[in-house]
Parts: C-alpha cells; structure tokens; sequence
C-alpha cells in the first residue's frame, strides 16, 4: 500500500510488525554543514526485498552503513535482529555483523588473493575453520550458488566486472548472514550483467532466505528485484509502495526515473 511521509505524520505506516528484522526510527546523519540524513524511518521485514531508491548523494549508501555500524549517526534509533545497535559494544557489534550481509559495490577483493583465498579468508577470520576438506566444500558450494565454480583458482584481475560482483556476492553468502544489504549491485555494468545480477539478488533470497536491502538508483533493478520500494528523498523516506505504486503515483521527485 502506497504510504507517504510529511512532518506531521506518524514516521512510517507499518503493515506487519511480528516479522521485523531491521527497525529504523529518525535517523540523522551531516557530515559538517552537509545533512545526509533527515529523519529516516524504515521496516525491513522477513524475507522482504527492500530497495531504497534514490538519486547519487542522497544518503542511500550511507544509511547502510549506519546499520552495520560503519558510519555513527547524530541521532535516531536502529535495531536489528532485535539487537538496539547503539547499545552493543564492540565484540556484540563484529558478532551482529556475522549475521549481515555487505555487498560493496566495488566488490571489495583482496587483489593479492585468488577467488579460492578471497572466499577461504573470512572463514579463517571469523569462524575459525582450517580444515581444508571442509574450506572446499564451502567454497565450492558459494561459488556454485553463483554460476562460478569454474573460477575458483583465477585473480580478481582475471576476472569481469559481473564477476567480480558475483564473487564479491559469493564471499559475503559463504558465512550464511539473515540479511544482504546490496550497495548499487549493478552499478557500472552492461544492461546485460545487470540483468544476471538482479536475477543472482532473487536466488540469494530464495536459497538462502535472506531479507535484503537493496541500495539502487536502476530503475530496472528496483523494478526486477523489489517487493517495496521507499523512494529516498532529501535525506527523508518520502514514498514507499510496490513498483507499480510508485510509478503511478507521479511523485515529482521520483517521476523522472520511471522515464526511462
């Protein structure tokens, strides 16, 4: 259902609230003089694909990090998993961020490591596992999930831009988080890849029943990958609603994306 946010209204119309994982209530984020983030409220529920939609430099990406800690807000609340965030100290903080997700949108490989360290290296890191049989097994099966087992042995620079997003994607599924938080996932590619990538955001959900945000201003990835669209809009959740809603609504500050 179509739902609009003025300053007068309550933060967010919630239509479920026995199934959310991600709460965010009057978030505020400025970097000097600069606001980034105006009082930003959102629900991420079960199992839902949330893309947030929203012009370069509108605070998309930062809002992200907000969650994971990342970057520290000036204000508002953040819970997730039902953890208040502002309240974990820092072995709680690196222990919640086990259970999410970050797809970078530079893919974030270690360039010096093949695919088969790049996917191996949190595994070492976070769970503590050596095993080589075992390392194997959980590395094939990623890469697997992603349409590329045959590159486990190449370097990142061997490796496309798709790729490297699928890889990228692969490492981050290796530690089996409840929750993805995709940053411009097709950002730089061909409609093409873009496509595949969208396609590969569906599967993960699927596969690994993931509840995802999904940080985008592709109109056709908001379109292919959403269940709800909040249109992110001078630091504020101005519109949320389905694709369809969005679109018809012809709100003027999100109009010119449905253009094309």
């Amino acid at each position: 259902m179509l739902a609009t946010k003025s300053n007068n209204a309550p933060a967010i119309e919630q239509s479920r609230t026995d199934n959310v994982v991600v709460s965010i209530r009057n978030l505020k984020k400025a970097f000097g003089d600069r606001e980034i983030l105006n009082g930003v409220d959102l629900d991420l529920h079960e199992s839902e694909n949330l893309v947030i939609l929203g012009r370069s430099g509108t605070g998309k990406s930062v809002l992200i990090k907000c969650m994971v800690g990342l970057i520290v807000p000036d204000s508002g609340q953040i819970n997730v998993l039902g953890r208040d965030v502002f309240t974990l100290s820092a072995r709680e903080m690196n222990e919640l961020r086990l259970q999410i997700g970050f797809s970078f949108q530079g893919s974030a490989l270690y360039d010096a490591m093949t695919v088969r360290e790049n996917l191996e290296f949190p595994l070492k890191r976070n769970l503590g596992i050596f095993e080589k049989r075992k390392l194997d097994e959980m590395v094939m099966t990623a890469l697997d999930d992603v349409g590329l087992a045959h590159a486990v042995d190449q370097w990142p620079a061997e490796l496309s831009g798709g790729m490297k997003k699928r890889i990228g994607i692969a490492r981050t599924l290796i530690l089996k988080p409840k929750i993805m938080l995709y940053d411009e996932p097709t950002a730089g590619l061909d409609p093409i890849t873009s496509m595949e990538i969208n396609e590969l955001i569906l599967s993960v959900r699927e596969k690994y029943k993931t509840s995802s945000i999904i940080i985008t201003h592709d109109i056709s990835s908001a379109r292919t990958t959403s269940d709800r669209i909040i249109g992110l809009i001078n630091g504020k959740n101005k519109i949320e609603g389905t694709f369809e809603e969005l679109k018809n609504a012809r709100d003027p500050d999100l109009e010119p994306f449905f253009k094309y």
